[in-house]
């Protein structure tokens, strides 16, 4: 599958800015079954400098800085992307959870000790008893660690409903847990905290979804958005395995990576610091178009 996506941001400041500098990740992943062969972005005003840097995932991240005073900021990503077909792996087939937190626990270095990093706590996700004891109907003692996932990917998807209004993307699980109302985010965060509690690795994952629109109607512009969902280590031999709560799936190739991290503020697509600003207001557009 190809999609050409065009991701536009524009910022509206309430006072003349006369210096920001911003960070924004919005460079499709490199990876063994998604192929990003051209990216650009066109930002206005244009910037005093910008160049690209890896973080410490491994996310591709643009850096820029504009100084003169404007009213205004648009940041415009362009990207062509190729997502290969894969095949999903046999869940009851994958190590047990157990096998999986234990291998995180190892004194040497080994890919499971390297992944328990995303076990440990971040700036929007804690893990309490109460998550741990719901992600546990999941993972009795001896279930496979990708067909536990599955069960808790399901049961959030059925447990909780789609709501905007509900939460922002400062909501912490906390909030979102107890209304159990959200957008992606708060699913996956959700989903991420539950992991976590049982000393499962499990990153966030930020990028697109290409939607449908329904029956008999033409696909409007500016429609599709970002999304969210997360990942789970499953073993050296598996690697990591995405999981979608918000649509009760798992991605395949109308889920295109951008980057990925501990939570939300690990990825945010555009972020930065502004000397002037007073209140902004921020209108995105997202197109994820299909090519023959």
């Amino acid at each position: 599958m190809r999609y050409q996506i065009i991701h536009s941001t524009i910022c509206r400041y309430d006072s003349p800015v006369t210096v920001c500098h911003y960070h924004a990740k919005l460079i499709p992943r490199r990876l063994p079954f998604q192929n990003c062969p051209w990216h650009e972005m066109t930002i206005r005003p244009e910037p005093l400098q910008r160049f690209v840097r890896q973080d410490a995932y491994g996310n591709a991240t643009i850096y820029f800085e504009i100084e003169g005073a404007h009213e205004e900021l648009e940041v415009i990503s362009s990207s062509f992307v190729e997502l290969e077909e894969f095949v999903l792996p046999a869940s009851e087939k994958s190590p047990t959870w157990k096998q999986i937190r234990d291998q995180c626990d190892a004194e040497r270095w080994t890919a499971g000790s390297s992944a328990s990093e995303y076990v440990c706590p971040s700036p929007l996700i804690r893990t309490n008893e109460e998550l741990r004891t719901y992600a546990r109907d999941s993972f009795p003692a001896e279930m496979p660690i990708l067909q536990g996932a599955l069960d808790l990917n399901h049961r959030i998807y059925n447990d909780f409903t789609f709501d905007p209004t509900a939460t922002n993307v400062a909501t912490k699980i906390e909030e979102a847990w107890e209304k159990k109302r959200g957008v992606c985010q708060d699913y996956a965060q959700v989903m991420i905290a539950c992991l976590r509690s049982l000393g499962l690795p499990a990153r966030y994952v930020s990028g697109y979804l290409e939607t449908q629109p329904p029956p008999g109607k033409e696909k409007l512009i500016g429609a599709d958005a970002s999304h969210a969902w997360l990942s789970v280590w499953c073993g050296e031999d598996l690697g990591w395995i995405d999981m979608d709560p918000t649509n009760d799936i798992m991605p395949s190739t109308r889920h295109v990576t951008l980057a990925w991290g501990r939570d939300f503020s690990d990825v945010s697509p555009l972020r930065g610091v502004t000397l002037g600003a007073g209140n902004q207001s921020i209108l995105i557009a997202v197109d994820v178009m299909p090519q023959k």
